[in-house]
């Protein structure tokens, strides 16, 4: 009796925690949809979107949803997973600085792809990374928040290969780009989490499985497209 007690309870909290889950999810991917809603004005011309927020914008832990857009209706098509930002979390919309360690905020076009792999099944424009490889991210250099093969006035940079897999796939997310804005930030990828917390310094960190869904799917002539930032600023529209 003590037993079959046991295992029903066991069964209830399995259950309860399912229901609970699949709840959470539900609610994470309606307020993706409803954020691609609040925006729609400025997402008119894309068809694939990734969003990215979080609920407490110095959190560095934030929700992926990723969406595509069918007879002019957002529909979700991955997700939703949990991924890593700045360490400091989002910064406010257009506050965001070098160093500061956070992650900016607003809808930005995901560029080019880095990668560690010779061939990929993709059709984003992509790139296999050597030693030689930069980024610069010197505010003061001519070069700033721009990619850089060989050698490098610039007094500081990010090597996109590294020794660790972070940068195995390493898409550009085009904040700061056009125009460039000196001290604005720069260096913003979508790449591999390889530790938990996977807090990064302002980019967006996610999984390799997913990762690899997104470099398989994303289509430059859908006008692949990220929005990112806490929820309650998203929702009011950018």
């Amino acid at each position: 009796m003590n037993f079959l007690k046991r295992f029903l309870f066991l069964a209830a909290i399995l259950f309860l925690s399912i229901s609970l889950k699949a709840q959470t999810n539900n609610t994470t991917i309606e307020n993706a949809l409803l954020i691609a809603e609040y925006n729609k004005s400025k997402l008119e011309n894309s068809k694939q979107l990734l969003v990215v927020y979080n609920y407490q914008p110095e959190s560095h832990s934030a929700f992926f949803v990723a969406l595509e857009k069918k007879d002019k209706k957002w529909l979700i098509k991955y997700g939703p997973v949990k991924v890593g930002i700045g360490k400091n979390g989002f910064a406010a919309p257009l506050k965001k600085i070098e160093g500061d360690g956070k992650s900016p905020t607003g809808i930005f076009r995901l560029g080019k792809l880095y990668t560690y792999e010779k061939q990929l099944n993709t059709l984003v424009e992509n790139q296999q990374t050597t030693a030689e490889d930069k980024w610069i991210d010197d505010p003061n250099s001519e070069h700033y928040n721009t990619y850089v093969k060989g050698a490098t006035n610039a007094k500081s940079y990010k090597k996109i290969l590294l020794k660790t897999d972070a940068y195995k796939y390493c898409m550009v997310i085009e904040y700061n780009t056009n125009p460039i804005i000196k001290g604005k930030g720069s260096a913003i990828f979508f790449h591999l989490a390889v530790k938990k917390p996977s807090f990064t310094a302002g980019c967006v960190a996610i999984d390799e499985e997913n990762m690899k869904l997104m470099v398989n799917w994303l289509d430059p002539k859908q006008n692949p497209t990220i929005i990112m930032g806490n929820f309650n600023v998203l929702k009011r529209g950018l």
